[in-house]
């Protein structure tokens, strides 16, 4: 496997800059997980965990999933640190092989735009979910001044919604609900959210 550049990341990957658009994702997110409850969350891609971490008292459990092992330990640090009981983290990379999990809700926050082959993941995520589950995607719109071999330079909205529609989701909705300087590769950039039913 080539070398998972968030390996070196991990241990520094929680900049000033990383927090402060982590909670513009929660609050948006947030408003997505009302009546969450007894719901189980996936969060695919998870990283450190600062996205789903800060969203374990709305659902039932959350299972963390990423393919760097360095990022599910310092998110496992902090779950104990936290004293977070209803957190696990799974280490594995859904593009080589699925594990047998299902969940009620699916969460990719800045995760698709890292995957090359975008129906196929949104394939995998449609077969983890439950009957009447979730999918929600945070992302960035498509950003012209981004050009990098190994990262789709956003999605257009009606790009993502033709995916989604033919992998099988339904009551698709997106919408941008962030402008932000320099975000996205050190370019200004706008991020949207997107939930679909399966």
């Amino acid at each position: 496997m080539e070398n998972n550049v968030f390996e070196q990341l991990a241990k520094k990957y929680d900049t000033e800059d990383r927090v402060e658009l982590a909670k513009v994702i929660v609050d948006e997110v947030r408003l997505e997980l009302n009546n969450s409850q007894s719901k189980s969350l996936i969060d695919y891609g998870s990283g450190t965990g600062l996205i789903s971490l800060e969203l374990s008292d709305l659902v039932d459990h959350i299972m963390l999933i990423d393919s760097s092992k360095q990022m599910t330990e310092v998110a496992e640090s902090k779950i104990s640190q936290r004293g977070i009981t209803n957190a696990k983290v799974l280490y594995s990379d859904f593009t080589q092989e699925t594990p047998e999990y299902k969940a009620d809700i699916v969460l990719m926050s800045l995760v698709l735009l890292h995957i090359p082959d975008t129906k196929n993941i949104l394939e995998e995520m449609f077969n983890i979910l439950n009957h009447g589950g979730k999918l929600i995607i945070v992302d960035f719109d498509k950003n012209d001044q981004i050009n990098h071999p190994k990262v789709h330079n956003g999605f257009s909205h009606e790009e993502l919604r033709k995916i989604l529609s033919e992998v099988g989701f339904k009551s698709i909705e997106i919408k941008t609900f962030h402008y932000g300087n320099r975000i996205f590769m050190n370019q200004d950039a706008s991020m949207f959210i997107s939930s679909s039913i399966k």
